[in-house]
């Protein structure tokens, strides 16, 4: 299992390159791209209008939820609440297509929380249309708003004149430029102080240091055992996550409002319990697991886990040390298929905690504009 949790640092998927140089500050979007992002940030193609993509994954928040109030996301609807934390859509196009993989027996790839979309195109359609997100009723209502945005043409000049006229092939082109644009150096800029330290080119503070080798030591945090931490032999930098499935034994978190839903949206009401992969899959051995995440930017997506059950880091560095131990956390929201192996009791001191968040604040882009003195 660990092979294929350290297999991945050093991929090269879907055109983007996951060994970076310092990036160029007058780097270029592609114009497909420039498209994405125009849709990524139009508030319009919703119904009604007043969300985006944007809305739920800010650039200033890691690309996930800015809005910290609530543990899941609100739709444009705002009375509408999804199950789920919005997870960060930085990084995201490095995850490999959803697949099984038979040597490891193990799930890996996709997107969202349980894999549903095997790959970004397919996860960029499903928002538009979902009641609790975008509300848009079909395809055809999303695409009649694009030919009415500003940037019609322009979408015209890229896939042909015409290439607006038919719903279906148009939806396939809203959401290939959506993830043109995730896919470019605008989500994935590689520029964390761990990034510069990892090329020589900054130091961590003795802190830091002490809670990366808690976060890399088998015997203590061993969390880099999910989120590897080592380049790749091309020098590729860690994306933090391997891309795999886990149950961690969160537990429910009843203050979330989805259990309150309308039945439309929630016909399980107070009962519902969110079994991830199991129902992706169909397969009760995968119920309760959730993607493992990329740490990157981690700082800025509070709340954390699938349910936004923890609100600081913290917290949740407090739970994967003690969650066996300490009776505060009660039981897991899916009680099978719990990770009892890696996590649970770790028997980290307060101080060693407190190390190990050091450290993943290391992992916030942007610090290539900060005193690195």
């Amino acid at each position: 299992m660990k092979f294929l949790r350290l297999c991945f640092t050093g991929l090269i998927l879907l055109g983007i390159q996951a060994c970076q140089s310092d990036p160029a500050p007058t780097e270029q979007l592609s114009a497909e791209a420039e498209l994405g992002k125009a849709m990524f940030f139009d508030t319009s193609l919703s119904s009604p209008a007043g969300q985006s993509c944007a809305s739920c994954h800010s650039p200033q928040h890691g690309f996930a939820d800015p809005d910290q109030l609530f543990p899941v996301s609100q739709g444009v609807h705002p009375e509408r609440f999804g199950n789920r934390n919005t997870p960060s859509a930085a990084y995201a196009a490095y995850s490999p297509a959803f697949h099984y993989d038979e040597e490891e027996g193990l799930y890996v790839g996709g997107q969202f929380w349980d894999g549903r979309a095997a790959t970004l195109e397919a996860q960029a359609k499903q928002p538009f249309l979902n009641p609790v997100e975008m509300n848009n009723a079909n395809p055809e209502e999303v695409v009649n708003k694009v030919r009415r945005a500003d940037y019609a043409e322009q979408f015209e000049s890229l896939y042909g004149k015409g290439a607006l006229d038919e719903v279906s092939q148009a939806y396939e082109y809203i959401a290939r430029a959506i993830a043109a644009y995730e896919r470019s150096h605008e989500l994935n800029p590689f520029t964390s102080k761990f990034d510069y330290y990892l090329r020589g080119k900054a130091q961590l503070s003795e802190q830091e240091m002490r809670g990366l080798k808690l976060f890399e030591a088998e015997n203590k945090g061993n969390c880099a055992a999910c989120h590897p931490t080592s380049m790749g032999e091309d020098g590729s930098l860690p994306l933090l996550t391997d891309f795999t499935y886990d149950n961690l034994g969160s537990p429910a978190n009843l203050e979330s409002p989805f259990y309150v839903m309308d039945k439309r949206f929630n016909p399980d009401g107070s009962a519902f319990r969110d079994f991830g992969l199991g129902v992706t899959t169909g397969k009760t051995e995968e119920n309760g697991k959730v993607k493992v995440p990329t740490l990157r930017n981690i700082e800025l997506t509070a709340p954390y886990n699938h349910n936004g059950v923890f609100t600081t880091l913290r917290q949740v560095v407090d739970f994967y040390n003690t969650r066996d131990v300490d009776e505060k956390w009660g039981e897991p929201e899916i009680e099978a298929n719990v990770n009892r192996d890696e996590l649970g009791d770790l028997k980290l001191t307060e101080q060693e905690v407190e190390d190990i968040v050091a450290f993943m604040k290391t992992l916030t882009d942007g610090y290539e504009s900060k005193d690195k003195n």
